[in-house]
Parts: structure tokens; sequence; C-alpha cells
């Protein structure tokens, strides 16, 4: 049996995941996880049920914010971690337990799939025994931040397609919201301002996609990532359905009729799921959602006017299936 460390640092690691704790501590294995608080992260683990630790807190969009907080809580995870024994680590994109895991001498994997996060990758790819990422990416793109073979290990098709892979949506959500299956609904997803990539600000279009929608004639509910976006996003029009805290947005992204997001996570699992999704994220693409706009899995949207507002098909076709054990099997080699 070993001891696994796993530290999620924002809302979309908890989903990602939880299907190799599970399989983790299936296994036999004892799984220790730590979560800093920022956006749902802490709702979703206590929604799943699991124990974990709070270490740390956000630092804000800018540079000095981030450098203070990101100091603070690598000092935290140090303190925490020491002691411990534990005998790997795993992550994806928490440079806490990179920085920790070189620090103690424990072996871990750092896993991202989105390759412009320079500073962040910088530091995770150097420090990390093991970088894990979907082969969409090309090598070359990592190769300045230290990430070469063997270290840099590439796992085919997209992280959504392991832990999507036995997963139906659950329509009970909609009816939580308050939302008529019979009529158009549309997600939107804010961006995560909060992001260094993206320095801090609010996606312009956003406004006009959320008008745009109601104008429609559609129910529009708005994944907010902070309560400063959720009281903007009430502001603007209360016919907007802004949920207060976490819900179930693979359910929602697989069952809605439309999906527009600012942000990585949800594009690709509607575009995994078979839900019509548009891209409104103001980074520099990555090189799955590049792969995923030649499948004709995702849109660019430049003008709120591109969008079809109409149902989907009931039927979606979904990207793939696949089993989280390989990807276990490929981020901790040692334990299978």
């Amino acid at each position: 049996m070993a001891r696994v460390w796993v530290d999620l640092t924002n809302s979309a690691h908890v989903v990602v995941l939880r299907p190799l704790v599970e399989l983790l501590e299936a296994g036999g294995h004892e799984v220790t996880v730590t979560a800093r608080p920022l956006s749902h992260t802490t709702e979703l683990l206590d929604d799943w049920g699991h124990s974990y630790t709070t270490i740390g807190r956000h630092g804000g969009a800018s540079r000095l914010g981030k450098a203070l907080a990101a100091t603070s809580r690598t000092a935290q995870a140090f303190t925490f971690a020491r002691g411990k024994s534990f005998d790997y680590g795993l992550a994806h994109g928490s440079t806490d337990l990179s920085a920790v895991g070189r620090a103690l001498g424990i072996p871990n994997t750092t896993m991202f799939d989105y390759e412009w996060a320079r500073l962040q990758h910088g530091l995770n790819c150097r420090l990390a025994t093991r970088v894990l990422v979907p082969d969409a990416i090309p090598a070359e793109r990592l190769a300045a931040y230290g990430a070469r073979p063997p270290k840099l290990v590439r796992y085919p098709g997209l992280k959504e397609e392991y832990y999507l892979a036995d997963f139906e949506p659950d329509e009970s959500v909609l009816g939580e919201l308050g939302i008529e299956r019979e009529r158009v609904v549309a997600v939107v997803r804010t961006a995560p301002s909060y992001a260094l990539y993206l320095g801090g600000s609010e996606n312009e279009l956003l406004p006009r996609v959320l008008r745009r929608l109601l104008g429609e004639g559609a129910q529009v509910v708005v994944l907010a990532r902070t309560d400063e976006q959720r009281r903007a996003r009430r502001k603007l029009d209360s016919a907007l359905v802004v949920p207060e805290r976490a819900v179930d947005g693979r359910s929602l992204a697989g069952l809605a009729d439309l999906v527009v997001s600012a942000g990585g996570t949800m594009i690709r699992e509607a575009a995994v799921l078979g839900t019509p999704v548009w891209s409104i994220f103001e980074g520099r693409p990555g090189a799955v959602d590049e792969q995923l706009e030649r499948e004709g899995r995702i849109r660019f949207l430049r003008d709120p006017d591109e969008l079809t507002v109409a149902k989907a098909p009931a039927e979606r076709q979904r990207r793939g299936r696949r089993d989280p054990v390989e990807l276990l099997r490929l981020a901790l080699p040692d334990l299978l």
C-alpha cells in the first residue's frame, strides 16, 4: 500500500482527479487530499464527500498577489506534508505539490492540458518527476519548460474522455434550477478572470452573448466563478439563472442545447458529450482546442450573431469513452 498526496487547486481538478483517487483507494492505497479554496473547489469536494484539508488562499489576478499567495501556500503545503511519509504526489497543475515534492523527495506527477500558462508550467515541469499531457500537445511546445521524454509522457485522447467515461447526464439538475426541458437551454461559463494568463480581465463578449441568448428566448444558466461575477450577471438581467453555489456542470453541459464558455474545461466537456459549443476564451488557443476546432466539435465565437440558438438533437454523438485505469497507469505507473 502506498500513501498518495493529491492536491486540488481549482474546481475542475476535483472532477478530473476524482476517478483516479477512487481507483487508488479501491486498490488499497491511502490518499490524502488537500485543496485551495478557489471558486467551487471545496464545495465540489463537500458534495463528493471525500475528506480534505484546506491549504492557502487565492491571490487574485495580479502577479504580486499571486506571488504572495503562492509563496504562502507553498510554505503551508511544505509544513503539511513534512513527516507524513508520502510515497507519491499527483496534481493537475498545482505548483505547490511539485515544489514541496522536490524539497521533500516525494516523486510526483503534474498533469495539464493547456500549454500556454508559461509561468506555471515553467515551474511545474522542472520540479515534477513526471509530466503527463494529452498527445494533442506537440512535444516541441513543452521542451522550453524542461519537459522532455522520459519525464514527458503523453496520453491518448482528452482528459474529459477518461473522467466522463461512465458519465450520463442527470436531468434532475434542470428541475433544481427551474429550467424547462422543452425550451432552448443555454449554459454560459464565465472566464477564470483570476487566471494570470488572462491578466484579470473580464470577457467583453460575455454581456453581448447573454443579451443575444435572452433576446432569442433561451433559458440561460450562467455558471459564474466568483461572487463578483454572480452579482454582475444578476445585475445585467434578472431573467438569467445564476446558481449561488456549485451545481452539476457536467450534466448541464450534456443536457444543454448550446454551451458558450470563456473557460477551457466546460468547452471540452460539451465537445466530448456532443453538445454544440462556442468558445469565447480570450487567451491563446491550446492544441487541444485547436484539434477540437478541426474536428468541428467547437467553434470560436467572434460575434454573438454567429450563435445558433435552437434545440439540439436529443441524441448526442460523443467523442469517446476511455478507461481511467489507463490514465492512472500513465500518471503513477509504479502503483499499478
